[in-house]
């Protein structure tokens, strides 16, 4: 009977065992502060003198199934996400928050919703349809690529067709004026010049949008 029991016990654990605070639902915004040469220019050109600059942001994908004995339910949660190791794509919620940057030893990444969700299933469906799709290190539209934040604005539409989030005039240089060697040495490679003033989007400018509220943190 004990042995039933711890079973029991373990089986309700594993389904049910995630971080504090509100379930995550499918649309939701992960916004990560990441670690590298490209977050480190990223944070040059967006960063703010808040604690958190946000380099990268990926959307939740969230799965209910039942368990083996059907009176238990688990819950999965992965990131479709556009990353330079991969194009758009999706990972596991534990990968997402294991590369993230770290603040008390905790990943430092913040999860948002929508206040408005109306037309959100449609607009992840369109997310989804960008799977495959190669990272667009030009950082210029309607070339078939996406870098992180552009897969969002690109996906994420209001009913009538209105982009529920800003696209603004991308800044490259750092707080200084000047451009970041990395920026200068991407585009040099790509024989492009820099899209600087090219509407665009980045993660701090979407997570400060009005239209959403944070609903938990890892941190």
């Amino acid at each position: 009977m004990r042995l039933i029991l711890y079973i029991g016990i373990l089986s309700f654990t594993t389904c049910t065992h995630r971080q504090d605070g509100p379930m995550l639902q499918t649309g939701d915004l992960l916004f990560q502060c990441g670690t590298g040469a490209m977050t480190e220019a990223i944070t040059d050109a967006t960063g703010r003198s808040e604690r958190l600059n946000f380099t990268h942001v990926g959307i939740v994908l969230h799965t209910r199934t039942n368990s083996t004995n059907r009176k238990q339910a688990c819950t999965t949660d992965s990131v479709l996400e556009a990353t330079t190791e991969g194009g758009v794509r999706i990972v596991s919620l534990e990968k997402f928050l294991a590369r993230s940057a770290r603040i008390d030893d905790r990943p430092a990444v913040v999860a948002m919703r929508l206040c408005d969700t109306t037309g959100i299933a449609a607009s992840v469906e369109r997310a989804r349809k960008a799977l495959g799709a190669s990272y667009d290190y030009s950082f210029r539209p309607d070339n078939g690529r996406y870098y992180c934040s552009e897969l969002v604005y690109e996906t994420y539409l209001r009913p009538d067709g209105a982009h529920c989030f800003t696209a603004r005039p991308m800044n490259f240089r750092a707080s200084d004026g000047t451009m970041p060697r990395y920026w200068q040495e991407l585009f040099e490679r790509l024989g492009e010049p820099v899209p600087e003033g090219v509407p665009g989007t980045n993660p701090n400018d979407l997570s400060r949008e009005e239209s959403m509220y944070e609903i938990r943190r890892w941190f």
